[in-house]
């Protein structure tokens, strides 16, 4: 299922077109942004949008969601990733 929500909402060169509705879906896409950011290490929210901006222009909603569903902590304007699947 990962694979196949993947290549219903990412572009070919990684961008992703539309930010899914379905709470199912989106948490597929929120995994994979998830990813992006590298466990144990601390962001600046500039650094978060940066990096989010780089798959869809409203980096600020990618950057909520992220937050509410735990794959990103975020205190005083510092992120770190808290979630998602990881690489061993």
């Amino acid at each position: 299922m990962t694979e196949r929500v993947l290549r219903a909402f990412l572009t070919e060169d990684g961008r992703l077109h539309t930010i899914p509705s379905k709470h199912a879906k989106l948490l597929v896409v929120l995994d994979h942004l998830a990813q992006s950011f590298e466990p144990g290490q601390r962001y600046r929210e500039a650094e978060v949008n940066e990096i989010l901006q780089r798959f869809h222009p409203d980096h600020a909603a990618l950057r909520r969601y992220l937050v509410e569903n735990d794959f990103l902590a975020r205190e005083e304007g510092v992120y770190w990733r808290s979630g998602g699947t990881v690489e061993v």
